[in-house]
């Protein structure tokens, strides 16, 4: 339609054609406004005014347009008095649209979700103490009765959590330990004390950056694993076919994960002390020129062995964790695959949280002892 152009809309046989005129962002309606002659919203795109003085019909569906775009801002003029009632009543007739919610947070929510998280921590802690007590149930009917020892099921997540989880720990490890010589040798130079950086790898390596990133990969990719493992095995009520077989799920599913992982921790920890200082000692033969016998001298005599212990006295507690909560979240999957990747995702999370806090009770615990 061009400026000042006639729109003509369908309109019954007998009744004045709609027409359309536009100055500005002005329009002038004139014939009759009905359900059958309905104008396009873009014919009225712009307009701040319309003048309705050439309305010779109007029905109800016609009324409603003008009342919206009445409540939409349009200003309307020039209604013929008979008209009005119509107008008014389909006006009446249209419930209000309630203003939507402040946004504002008001000390009440506040409180409620504190309270809410508090709930749902302690919930889930009392979840993780009911899990614990199940494998230890299930470790100790396996302890009196041996026949009953998942033997192969143990080898077989034995493989899975510990030594196919090797090449990605140790070179994770290796980079950390590149990271920390480079950074310690840059930071210590400025004081003439770049031999400080076998001793600042050695310490921050075996005691907390070792089993500290194993215990995050191992979370990311052992407890998911676990997770998604027993959550199938629910959502196919395979769990409810073992009950059904007098099989108990705790000795046969949650007891050779958890205890896969409860041994295979240490062990991956000492790779990881061991790839950690490999690469401090490449790095610092690098940038700073210690040879690696020299470094490894030097770690022998300033570095004590209670760094080490320290580190791998953490490993089982932190298998524990990852395996329980892991298996815990596989037991609550419903039988829906949202629910599924819901819960796969909060066991990484959870792990990884349980993780990061028991070390920092760990760091405590060993500060007060002096270790």
């Amino acid at each position: 339609m061009t400026r000042d152009q006639p729109h003509r809309g369908a309109l019954p046989q007998g009744n004045d054609p709609l027409t359309i005129r536009r100055a500005g962002d002005r329009i002038a309606l004139a014939g009759r406004l009905g359900i059958a002659a309905l104008p396009a919203p873009a014919s009225l795109a712009g307009a701040a005014e319309a003048d309705l003085s050439g309305l010779t019909g109007l029905d109800t569906a016609g009324a409603w347009l003008l009342d919206d775009l009445r409540r939409r801002g349009m200003r309307l003029t020039g209604l013929p008095d008979r008209f009005a009632p119509l107008l008014a009543a389909v006006a009446k007739a249209v419930p209000e649209i309630p203003p939507p919610p402040s946004r504002r947070m008001r000390l009440r929510d506040l409180v409620e979700g504190l309270g809410r998280w508090v709930v749902g921590a302690g919930a889930g802690a009392a979840g993780l103490v009911e899990y614990l007590g199940r494998f230890l149930a299930a470790l100790g009917r396996t302890v009196l009765h041996p026949q009953r020892f998942p033997l192969t099921a143990l080898a077989h997540h034995a493989q899975q959590v510990g030594l196919d989880a090797v090449p990605i720990v140790a070179t994770i490890s290796f980079l950390i330990g590149v990271v920390l010589a480079y950074q310690g040798a840059f930071q210590l130079r400025a004081f003439g004390a770049e031999i400080f950086t076998v001793d600042l790898v050695g310490i921050a390596v075996l005691r907390e950056m070792a089993i500290l990133l194993t215990a995050i990969v191992v979370a990311g990719r052992t407890g998911a694993a676990f997770t998604a493992a027993i959550g199938a095995m629910k959502m196919r009520e395979e769990i409810d076919a073992m009950r059904t077989l007098d099989l108990d799920p705790d000795t046969a599913l949650i007891l050779p994960r958890v205890l896969a992982l409860v041994l295979m921790m240490p062990i991956l920890a000492l790779i990881a002390d061991i790839a950690g200082l490999l690469g401090g000692a490449v790095m610092s033969w690098g940038a700073l020129d210690i040879s690696p016998a020299m470094f490894m001298a030097r770690l022998r005599d300033n570095v004590a062995v209670q760094h080490v212990l320290v580190g791998l006295v953490k490993a089982p507690v932190f298998g524990l964790l990852i395996g329980i909560i892991g298996c815990r979240g596989g037991m609550q999957v419903g039988g829906d695959t949202e629910s599924l990747g819901r819960l796969t995702s909060g066991s990484v999370v959870g792990a990884i949280f349980a993780v990061i806090l028991a070390d920092a009770g760990f760091s405590i615990f060993f500060a007060q002892v002096g270790w």
